[in-house]
């Protein structure tokens, strides 16, 4: 017979660690500052502008992939991974329009990539795993600027070590400007009013060495840099200011906001302006995901950018190991009076044109997570990493396998759901997308723009909108991804080639490529 009694304070028990625990999760989760403590006493780092050669109406640029030492903390200096320097690179800063060629040299002694993230390049030019830089080769991509004024940024996409070769600080960033964006009165003055922010949390050894585990499975720190700079400050004038940020963890999810709760405006999304700037007092962004804010500092008021997580309860607590989570102090902003008075926001600050319903002519279904297919094809190559692995479509990335062949010229709804209890960031190559809904909604007014990667949360469907113009090669593939970059190097990929409306593989479901054995066996090195 069971014991009513002890059945009672079992039941009383089990109701009080159930409320300690939430108390413990919104403590820890919410009021709580992880890297409470700081002082915020280093000077942000402004990354430089790479100035190009100009040769036969090209902007050329030259830079390398190299090993370093960068101290973040007290002097510390730890190994590092860099662009032309010892962590994170310069940034390009190019105009609509421009050809631009490269002159890449890889110095590391490993194989790598130079991926353009968000960039709207020929397939041969965009830097995947099927364009390796050998060890000491030089890569030389060379392309027309066809994106609107944006946010770019560029980074590894080495096979299976895309993870470890960001983290150590292989990514910079790629900016955009066009005659629309030059001619608004927002700020724009590079390294005055108008800052990047490349934030990402790291993790670091009581001697002050960047940590990494060997797991391959998604890694969260507990300290953030900003531009690479460890407890960074900031001084503004007391007036508009332009910060650029990019998520550039390799898993962590950021809700960006100010400590004293301010309203800033959103101005542009992943791939450009937005059509009007959006009121917010916080934006959230998932790995590889870029945000443009103005805010207003003429109160000449210090304030600290920070980060937020989720108010939901019970996300939180699902998320708490997932990257969803955490409060963080990210970036000391100290302001100086100033006679400047900014010109107010503009109401109009581009034309987006979209895409209607009634024009798509293909619409494809993405399935993230869920169960694995028992299809042969199914299986990764061998680049893989050894974490947890998660398909897309019930298959794991391979390298020869083209998973959907789109068409030049059409437009196509892609049906992406997260069958997972996870989020997962999407990114797409080669264009930007329009969100349609998530879960069939309208998606909020500061994400109607012009999109490469997005966040679909545990059990969500989200429906994007795009069209494929411009490149076609039935042998050279795009790729889609999960941006947690463990996820990505464990198998979260696939690949679509774009072809000619007159090729025989048109309307195909997928095929085989034959790889170039020698640069396959490179990558797999």
């Amino acid at each position: 017979m069971v014991n009513r009694k002890f059945l009672s304070r079992l039941l009383v028990g089990l109701l009080i660690l159930t409320i300690a625990g939430s108390v413990g999760v919104v403590y820890f989760g919410y009021f709580q500052t992880v890297n409470a403590g700081l002082t915020f006493s280093n000077a942000l780092h402004v990354p430089p502008i790479l100035d190009p050669e100009l040769e036969n109406g090209e902007k050329v640029y030259t830079f390398s992939l190299q090993k370093g030492n960068h101290a973040f903390i007290d002097g510390q200096p730890t190994a590092t991974l860099g662009f032309n320097g010892d962590y994170l690179g310069p940034t390009i800063k190019v105009d609509a329009g421009d050809l631009v060629r490269f002159n890449i040299t890889n110095e590391l002694d490993e194989v790598s990539t130079v991926h353009w993230h968000g960039m709207h390049v020929p397939p041969e030019m965009d830097g995947t795993p099927h364009q390796p830089i050998a060890v000491g080769e030089t890569w030389q991509p060379y392309y027309e600027i066809k994106n609107e004024a944006s946010t770019m940024w560029y980074h590894p996409h080495t096979h299976g070590r895309t993870a470890h070769q960001s983290y150590f600080g292989l990514a910079a960033f790629f900016i955009i400007e066009d005659d629309n964006s030059k001619s608004l009165a927002i700020p724009q003055t590079y390294g005055v009013d108008d800052f990047p922010l490349a934030v990402q949390d790291r993790r670091f050894t009581d001697t002050g060495d960047l940590f990494y585990p060997a797991t391959g499975n998604a890694f969260l720190g507990d300290s953030v840099v900003v531009n690479g700079t460890y407890a960074p400050q900031l001084t503004v004038a007391g007036k508009r200011i332009r910060l650029r940020l990019l998520n550039g963890s390799n898993s962590r999810i950021f809700r960006f906001a100010f400590s004293d709760g301010r309203t800033f405006h959103q101005i542009a999304t992943d791939g450009g302006l937005l059509a009007a700037p959006v009121a917010l007092d916080q934006v959230k962004l998932s790995p590889g995901e870029r945000a443009e804010i103005v805010v207003d500092f003429s109160d000449n008021t210090d304030v600290k950018l920070i980060s937020l997580p989720d108010t939901n309860l019970l996300a939180m607590a699902e998320n708490a190991f997932e990257g969803d989570s955490g409060r963080f102090d990210i970036l000391q902003i100290n302001v100086q009076p100033t006679d400047d008075v900014s010109p107010e926001l503009p109401s109009v600050l581009n034309v987006i044109n979209g895409w209607d319903e009634s024009e798509v002519d293909r619409v494809r279904t993405m399935r993230l997570a869920g169960q694995m297919s028992q299809d042969a094809n199914a299986a990764a190559d061998s680049a893989i990493g050894s974490g947890r692995q998660i398909p897309i479509n019930g298959k794991l990335m391979n390298m020869a396998r083209v998973d959907e062949v789109v068409t030049l010229g059409d437009i196509e709804i892609w049906e992406i759901t997260n069958m997972g209890g996870v989020p997962h960031p999407f990114h797409v190559h080669d264009v930007q997308f329009l969100v349609v809904d998530r879960d069939g909604d309208a998606p909020p007014a500061n994400e109607q723009g012009w999109k490469d990667t997005t966040l679909i949360n545990a059990g969500e469907t989200v429906r994007i909108i795009a069209q494929f113009t411009d490149f076609a090669s039935e042998d050279v593939p795009y790729m889609y991804h999960c941006h947690i970059m463990e996820h990505e190097d464990n198998g979260m990929m696939g690949q679509f080639t774009v072809v000619e409306p007159d090729s025989a593989l048109a309307g195909s479901d997928g095929y085989m490529l034959e790889l170039n054995a020698e640069l396959h066996g490179e990558m797999e090195h």
